[in-house]
């Protein structure tokens, strides 16, 4: 290096800064990949907490609702036996056996028809006089109620209601009392017993667990057997002195259940912990009687859902810094190219007049070859109708030649009948001159009944002399006979000519020489099949084979229209024409057409 020259910059600290910019970048994508798994993971079980709270609105409700109409079903059934004289009666004179018989067949007869679990009446000290289930065993009939809250209530206030397990069946149960008083104090009281593990079991159908608290917070109805008749938390002394008392519980030991308040998510939502799984609770009061009704909703499908949540947006966050890393290497990769640019830009203008060059002679060609596919079709089209027009003019030849020739032998009507048919193949002619003259303003032909027995009868006179000559068998099956299709009888013959003799030159060298002609009916449609014998198309021909030009013919034999102007002709008459081959060996040449009124008769 020139000691005259400055040296070059060198930055003091590389090891340094280097190293703490990397780490810096790293912690700061890893920040924002556990900000993205932290918001998506929030985002998620807030979504699927409201969810899960208004899917729990709409069961409380349809609960709720079903279990105050059940409750307040038979509010009516003991204001009811207050009215019925027999009740009065018998507890105005209760040692009276004949009353106390009458009463339980009424009050049996009465339950029956209301559906309640039991119908009982009871004296003013809580005397079981008459009941519904008189005659089962574990009955009421005489057991002292008199501990009972609701025979309390009503000979207190009127009126009773109370939840409990039944004294006798063992069975809980919510009880209804009402006092029947006669001035003014009470003579009895009348009680029914609603059985609720009906609507308890049906709870058990639902989704998720529901549950009903009384007002001492004991579970009495729940869907889980494990939590019915335990309390949400410990009893007070007051409280347990309350239930030894009335008994409500039955031999419940009223273990408290593990029940830990964790956050209040709005009013009546609480997520707590039962059992040692986080449970989103939600509660609502019940208008018929003082409880609450609750419904469980397990946590754990909700948190799996938004742990899969934040591994998602911890990967979309990673992704989304992997494509912006890739964003950075290819700007400076574009950075790179700019540099290259200025090289390129003499290619590219040299390339460009290159171009221009070799388009105006692509523009030349394309003239040409305009021209030349004019000169194509015009050629197409020349011989399209000199091929139309040798089939008939050969046939009208041979015709004329055996005229001759039964003229010599004085055959007269013979020769009158050549004569006909060449007269009609005179017409053909012109009609199809006719035809061919159009086509190339239309693409319909005038459609009338043809029937295919006259019209293949007909060809196979234009075709005798080379099937003859070649020894081939016609086989022709018509079903029905009369068959008939709608098409101009000049294009179909026209087709029909084109088709056999093509069979005919195909089985030229063929051992079994056989043309077949088959029609059939198909609903609305005809089916006229033209099959031989011969070797058939080779596959490379048969997906071109109504394409101009195209012959398995030797030069000079064929020019490749004859099927073209065929598969016209048949369009033009609102059919179609496909080829195929034969497993047996042969081609068939399938028209279809639409069917002429008297075929479908």
């Amino acid at each position: 290096m020139n000691p005259s020259e400055p040296s070059p910059r060198v930055d003091p600290l590389p090891s340094r800064r280097r190293p703490w910019l990397v780490v810096g970048r790293w912690g700061s994508a890893l920040a924002l990949v556990a900000l993205a798994a932290f918001a998506g993971h929030q985002l998620a079980l807030q979504a699927g907490v409201s969810r899960v709270r208004d899917a729990a609105a709409h069961r409380l409700e349809m609960l709720a609702t079903g279990l105050d109409a059940e409750l307040a079903r038979f509010d009516y059934l003991p204001a009811l036996l207050e009215m019925t004289p027999v009740v009065p009666a018998l507890l105005g004179t209760p040692s009276d056996a004949g009353l106390r018989d009458s009463a339980n067949h009424y009050l049996a007869g009465v339950n029956a028809t209301a559906g309640a679990e039991m119908l009982y009446v009871l004296d003013s000290s809580g005397i079981s006089l008459a009941a519904s289930d008189w005659d089962k065993p574990g009955t009421t009939l005489g057991q002292d109620f008199s501990f009972r809250p609701y025979v309390i209530d009503a000979l207190g206030q009127g009126r009773g209601r109370f939840y409990g397990v039944g004294v006798t069946s063992k069975r809980p149960g919510y009880y209804l009392s009402y006092a029947l008083r006669r001035n003014p104090s009470s003579i009895g009281v009348v009680a029914v017993k609603i059985n609720l593990e009906d609507a308890e079991r049906a709870w058990r159908k639902l989704p998720g667990d529901a549950a009903v608290i009384d007002q001492r917070g004991v579970i009495i109805l729940s869907t889980r057997d494990d939590l019915k008749f335990r309390p949400l938390r410990p009893l007070d002394e007051y409280q347990r002195a309350d239930v030894l008392r009335s008994r409500p519980y039955g031999e419940a030991t009223l273990e408290p259940l593990r029940w830990k308040l964790k956050e209040v998510l709005a009013p009546g939502v609480q997520l707590v912990t039962l059992g040692g799984r986080d449970q989103l609770v939600s509660e609502r009061a019940l208008s018929g009687a003082p409880w609450r009704l609750m419904v469980f909703d397990d946590m754990a499908p909700l948190r799996v859902a938004a742990r899969n949540a934040a591994i998602t947006a911890s990967l979309a966050m990673a992704v989304l810094l992997l494509v912006g890393v890739a964003l950075w290497q290819r700007r400076r990769a574009v950075r790179n190219k700019l540099a290259n640019q200025a090289a390129l830009q003499a290619a590219h203008d040299s390339l460009e007049s290159t171009v221009v060059a070799r388009t105006a002679q692509l523009r030349a060609a394309q003239d040409e070859l305009v021209h030349t596919g004019k000169m194509a079709a015009l050629g197409q089209m020349s011989a399209g109708l000199a091929h139309e027009l040798n089939q008939p003019l050969t046939a009208m030849r041979a015709l004329s030649e055996s005229a001759a020739i039964l003229l010599d032998k004085n055959s007269l009507d013979d020769v009158r009948g050549n004569l006909r048919r060449i007269r009609g193949m005179v017409d053909r002619l012109a009609r199809l001159t006719s035809q061919l003259k159009t086509f190339a303003h239309k693409s319909e032909l005038p459609v009338v009944p043809v029937v295919l027995a006259h019209c293949i009868d007909e060809v196979q006179g234009m075709v005798a002399d080379a099937l003859m000559d070649q020894g081939i068998a016609v086989e022709v099956d018509l079903q029905p006979a009369t068959l008939a299709v709608m098409a101009d009888e000049a294009a179909l013959g026209s087709v029909l000519v084109n088709l056999m003799r093509n069979a005919i030159d195909a089985m030229h060298k063929a051992p079994h020489r056989t043309l077949r002609l088959q029609g059939r009916a198909q609903g609305d449609r005809v089916l006229l099949e033209v099959s031989d014998t011969g070797p058939g198309i080779r596959p490379d021909i048969l997906a071109h084979l109504f394409e101009p030009f195209v012959t398995s013919k030797p030069a000079g034999a064929g020019l490749g229209l004859g099927l073209v102007i065929s598969a016209q002709l048949v369009r033009a008459m609102g059919g179609t024409l496909r080829a195929s081959n034969l497993e047996a060996g042969g081609a068939c040449f399938s028209i279809d057409l639409p069917a002429s009124n008297q075929a479908k008769e």
